[in-house]
């Protein structure tokens, strides 16, 4: 399966967990990626800049209307939650999911939608159950969960939430979800 985008759901210890995977694409890697890492807006405004020191890809917060584009990483900007429509972000100030503006589930809902089975919703550390019924929805259209095995999560309650679920294709550690993903971009750059 080639992914047109990857959606990625994280909260507490979701900084460090996202370092030691981008820090593991490869440089060519072309499949965009979205994450909805809950944050407010004094305590994570530098988290493109943090992130962009472990990878090669480019990091922006995401505008609203701003277009996809291929190896990108696009974060859902604090106190706002990421929708995706086929080819194009918006961003809402619509109530919390929650008790979170991000919201994964808002993001991940939205991207089935727009991609279907060809959409990679991934799921690591965080303290709620954000991302549970995204997943779900993920994989009702075709697409595929990968969840943070969650022995090795800061916080386990996000990943024990989807695998709950019944929907995970499979239970990964932050290498396993790196090579995984590297695996995805080479067969995205494959003729």
């Amino acid at each position: 399966m080639t992914p047109e985008l990857i959606v990625v759901g994280c909260s507490l210890g979701g900084m460090h967990a996202l370092e030691k995977i981008l820090k593991k694409l490869p440089q060519d890697c072309r499949v965009p990626i979205a994450v909805a890492q809950h944050r407010h807006r004094r305590s994570n405004e530098g988290l493109p800049a943090f992130l962009r020191r472990s990878t090669h890809m480019n990091v922006v917060d995401v505008e609203d209307k701003q277009w996809i584009e291929p190896g990108k990483v696009y974060l859902a900007p604090a106190d706002y939650h990421l929708l995706v429509e086929k080819g194009e972000f918006n961003l809402s100030v619509d109530e919390v999911v929650r008790h979170s503006r991000p919201s994964v589930d808002v993001l991940f809902e939205s991207a089935a939608e727009a991609y279907g089975p060809n959409l990679i919703g991934i799921v690591l550390t965080g303290a709620n159950e954000d991302g549970a019924a995204g997943a779900q929805r993920i994989k009702q259209r075709g697409g595929t969960i990968i969840v943070q095995d969650p022995k090795t999560a800061q916080s386990p309650t996000m990943p024990e939430a989807v695998i709950a679920t019944g929907v995970v294709d499979q239970i990964l550690n932050l290498e396993g979800i790196a090579a995984f993903l590297a695996d995805r971009c080479r067969v995205a750059l494959t003729p």
